[in-house]
């Protein structure tokens, strides 16, 4: 526990401190984070061994986190010529290869690029909108306020399992304690700032990054069971993976922007 709280401590300042500074050293960091999932996710697909396809991943995920227009730079286009350029790029190793690398060992590592690519896009996208800071620090802080609540709930008054088969420790106590209180930090940044953010707004804001944060988490529990493993990496002692702590993140920014919770999503 002292290791778990001395890795999370030193982490979140140097996070918080990115993040505020913004731009280039927040992209920056999400950018290595990006790679460091993607990495995650190749190993425990044993598709580490598959070195050129493995680079098209790196390189695909790269392109997908970073802005087409970070800097004023149309750096490939849209997201969409940009997951069908490195689609092509993967179904043709399947040929080169001559089927050594096989469309299952493509299909992994094409969702594993855009599952990863496209969550940490997002950040960086809601870190450079207008207010930016603002958005970013109230998704950030919902969805850790949804992590705290639903633990603590669930450890004082859990008894009816949420879905036992994936996450066993999960309650739906917990649950609900969780998105009560998203819901309620999203309110309190309303009122602190309500020229922009309704308190109707924050209610619906809260609620969905509750909601949609759990599932995130929630999948990958599945995912990890699926595989029979307890962490995605060991880069964070005490932590695990930086996949087993950004599953909410890289669901929940998406979907922000997908349903234009935020005003300029």
């Amino acid at each position: 526990m002292k290791q778990r709280i001395t890795t999370g401590v030193i982490a979140g300042i140097a996070f918080m401190i990115l993040l505020y500074l913004g731009t280039y050293w927040f992209t920056g960091l999400i950018v290595v984070l990006s790679l460091i999932g993607f990495d995650e996710f190749l190993r425990m697909n044993g598709l580490k061994s598959y070195k050129l396809t493995a680079l098209f991943g790196y390189i695909g995920t790269t392109m997908l986190t970073i802005p087409w227009n970070f800097g004023g730079l149309q750096l490939a286009g849209s997201m969409e010529r940009l997951i069908w350029l490195f689609l092509f790029l993967l179904l043709c190793a399947t040929v080169v290869s001559k089927n050594k690398v096989t469309i299952d060992h493509i299909a992994m590592m094409f969702i594993g690029m855009v599952y990863i690519g496209f969550g940490f896009h997002y950040m960086i996208e809601t870190r450079m909108m207008d207010n930016g800071l603002f958005w970013t620090l109230l998704i950030f802080i919902c969805i850790w306020a949804t992590d705290s609540g639903a633990y603590f709930t669930g450890s004082a008054i859990g008894k009816h399992p949420l879905w036992p088969t994936i996450s066993p420790k999960k309650s739906i106590e917990g649950a609900v304690g969780g998105t009560v209180i998203s819901i309620i930090i999203a309110v309190c940044f309303s009122l602190a700032y309500p020229d922009r953010l309704s308190w109707q707004q924050a209610i619906w804001l809260g609620l969905m990054i509750a909601i949609v944060g759990q599932m995130g988490d929630l999948v990958q529990s599945a995912y990890k069971r699926v595989k029979g493993i307890k962490d995605t990496g060991a880069i964070l002692p005490g932590h695990g993976g930086v996949l087993d702590r950004v599953d909410s993140w890289i669901i929940v920014f998406p979907m922000v922007h997908l349903l234009s919770l935020i005003p300029g999503a």
